[in-house]
């Protein structure tokens, strides 16, 4: 049995969309964030000593990392779903896109959430202005231009295809789906990223993404 160790608001989600698009049996094992610093609790380090989600157990086989879940699920138990015919152009988009989602789409959309946060942290009063200054100051002249490239980036994949990896939906969809619900959960998606927008309605039209909220419970990406 497929075991999740699923973490609220969190990449884990759409591990258990995946599971659930496979029609894979498995069990989650719910973590809730700390409600002050949003962290995992300590808990998960006695799954994975990064105490990080998503975690899968399978046996005695331990998996973390979203795209090295992904990549395994597919690989064991997916019997050729969700996956483009290897050697195929399809195939090397679909392994771009499993490493696009958390190798450069992620990173700035952290640093945006970092660099927000920082002036509304605990700090001498003194100090407050500077640290505005200096957030604001790093957001308008980097961190905003690179969320608008990606975003255009990602608008202009999907002029000629529905999926990012082709025609038909797979497992790349599914790795995309964080990234691209946090820029619409950061700002928004409006008339300028219409295909991502209508791709991001299409995916929560499936029924197993519905399935998998159902099995995750409440799910707000961080803002």
């Amino acid at each position: 049995m497929i075991t999740v160790h699923h973490l609220n608001n969190s990449r884990s989600q759409r591990v258990l969309w995946l599971l659930e698009e496979l029609g894979l049996d498995y069990e989650v094992i719910r973590y809730e964030r700390d409600a002050k610093t949003m962290l995992a609790p300590p808990a998960l380090r006695k799954v994975h000593p990064l105490g990080k989600s998503p975690v899968i157990s399978d046996g005695d086989i331990v998996v973390a990392e979203s795209g090295a879940i992904v990549e395994y699920l597919v690989d064991e138990h997916g019997k050729g779903k969700l996956k483009p015919r290897a050697g195929s152009a399809e195939q090397r988009r679909y392994t771009y896109w499993l490493h696009y989602a958390e190798g450069s789409a992620m990173p700035p959309l952290l640093m945006s959430l970092v660099f927000a946060r920082l002036p509304t942290q605990p700090m001498p009063f003194f100090v407050r202005p500077v640290a505005k200054g200096i957030a604001d100051k790093v957001l308008t002249g980097y961190i905003e231009p690179q969320l608008r490239q990606h975003l255009d980036y990602l608008e202009s994949e999907l002029k000629e295809r529905d999926w990012f990896a082709g025609r038909k939906f797979t497992a790349a969809d599914i790795q995309m789906s964080f990234p691209v619900e946090a820029f619409a959960a950061r700002g928004g998606l409006g008339r300028k990223h219409a295909r991502l927008a209508d791709w991001l309605q299409r995916i929560h039209a499936r029924p197993a993404w519905q399935r998998a909220l159902e099995r995750g419970g409440p799910y707000e990406l961080l803002r």
